[in-house]
């Protein structure tokens, strides 16, 4: 649980200030900032964080707050922050737990002489990049933009999409140290209420001292999966559109705050091979799409096993498919070609995240050539294991989530390694395998993997 402090702020300005003082590191952290002033003829003081203020909206506060006179200053906070702050976004807080949050978050706080509360003004600003469409999950039609790092963000635009009353968006901690900021959001009328309590309840039972990795860590958090099962037990999505059309479904979306994607649950295999295309053409179009992405799919598992079994087992090769048979002498076995080539196109995938991009398209040129024709020539590999390896490569980015895209390669590996060591008892065992990791994977909500979503 987030560390908390049962200490509430007192009439005497020394005490409080003095306290702020103890708990902020106001002497050694450059960017938390006070500021001392007089307003109505007492004391007052302001901390906030340089960077995550607007300056333009401080000034204004400021200069009106110059202006009350001792006679206008009223009696109490709550007064004072309805009749001298000319602000839209202001609270009274009393636990200083809440006030030292509330800073760190970029909340500007105010501390009067006099008043037993502390006067939070929401004038804060996030560095954040533009809403533009996101790189893997693109739309041929649909809008263009799509989540950032920054949580409130996020919040408007699903909120721009449902303007409906019962859309409720309800703020959540979690994180000792880092205290990040989670908005669960449900349709109040449509969200299966048991889950959503499940939900809560999981969310504030997390005993973890910081969310690292964002959207992650709390996946992981809360949910503690079994390792060697690798399909995915959440769909995250970087696009509104979806996240708003999950929740008009009843679903529920979990935003982290420094991340740009939703987290949708709960979900199914079904849901996780729908993507923003589906959607936005015609319905028979959209159906010939997910199925041709099924398809796909599953012909990236078993393309690979299921020639290295007809290889090893030639007499069960139908006459009519004898073409694609190996020809060549093969100087490496089949099983070493395919899962050496496995690694290398993974290896590709990773340098192409860390080369620049004005050098990605001349060395995936390089790279292909030299791995296409070359290495064929060398004797290394097999011109047959490189195509169907070439098609795999492709294919695999005809899936949008990459969490299953890796399931399904994994479960490709194991059935390359069962057929090779077992031939057909092997193959036949891999297979009884990917169906039990796919019928016994469960999600957070306790839905089989199949399920269908409502």
């Amino acid at each position: 649980m987030v560390r908390k402090t049962d200490k509430k702020v007192c009439a005497s300005f020394e005490d409080n200030i003095a306290y702020m003082n103890q708990v902020l590191p106001i002497q050694e952290s450059f960017d938390i900032i006070r500021r001392d002033m007089v307003i109505g003829e007492k004391n007052a003081t302001f901390y906030f964080i340089d960077g995550f203020t607007k300056d333009e909206a401080m000034l204004k506060i400021m200069d009106s707050l110059f202006k009350v006179t001792a006679e206008q200053l009223p009696e109490d906070a709550t007064s004072f922050a309805r009749i001298c702050i000319p602000y839209v976004e202001v609270d009274v807080i009393q636990q200083f737990d809440e006030v030292v949050r509330n800073i760190l978050s970029g909340v500007t706080c105010l501390f009067i002489d006099g008043y037993e509360a502390c006067l939070a003004i929401d004038c804060r600003t996030y560095p954040a990049r533009s809403v533009g469409e996101p790189e893997k999950d693109k739309s041929l039609r649909g809008s263009r933009d799509g989540f950032v790092e920054t949580i409130v963000f996020n919040t408007a635009l699903i909120r721009r999409r449902i303007r409906d009353p019962q859309l409720i968006m309800e703020m959540m901690e979690a994180g000792q140290t880092s205290r990040t900021d989670i908005a669960v959001c449900y349709m109040k009328d449509r969200v299966d209420t048991a889950q959503l309590k499940k939900i809560r309840s999981i969310i504030d039972g997390l005993c973890i001292d910081d969310l690292r990795m964002n959207q992650q860590s709390l996946a992981e958090a809360m949910f503690k999966r079994k390792w060697f099962n690798p399909f995915p037990k959440f769909k995250f999505s970087e696009r509104p559109d979806t996240a708003a059309a999950c929740l008009l479904e009843g679903k529920i979306v979990i935003l982290v705050d420094n991340s740009p994607s939703a987290m949708i649950l709960p979900t199914s295999v079904f849901d996780m091979v729908e993507e923003a295309n589906d959607y936005y053409f015609p319905k028979i179009t959209g159906i010939y799409l997910k199925l041709s992405r099924v398809l796909i799919s599953v012909g990236t598992v078993f393309l690979t096993p299921l020639f290295l079994l007809f290889m090893q087992n030639l007499e069960l090769l139908p006459r009519v498919f004898s073409f694609v048979a190996v020809r060549d002498t093969v100087n490496i076995a089949l099983i070493y070609q395919f899962l050496i080539l496995e690694l290398s196109i993974d290896g590709l995938r990773l340098a192409a995240l860390n080369t620049p991009n004005m050098l990605s398209t001349p060395l995936s040129v390089i790279a292909g050539i030299v791995m296409g024709e070359f290495s064929v020539k060398s004797g290394w590999f097999n011109s047959e294991v490189m195509l169907y390896m070439a098609f795999v490569a492709v294919a695999d980015y005809t899936q949008p989530n990459y969490e299953l895209g890796y399931a399904l390669k994994f479960m490709r590996l194991m059935l390359l390694i069962l057929t090779a060591c077992f031939n057909i008892w092997g193959f036949a065992a891999g297979c009884v395998l990917v169906a039990c990791f796919i019928i016994f994977n469960k999600t957070i909500t306790g839905r089989s993997f199949l399920r269908v979503s409502k």
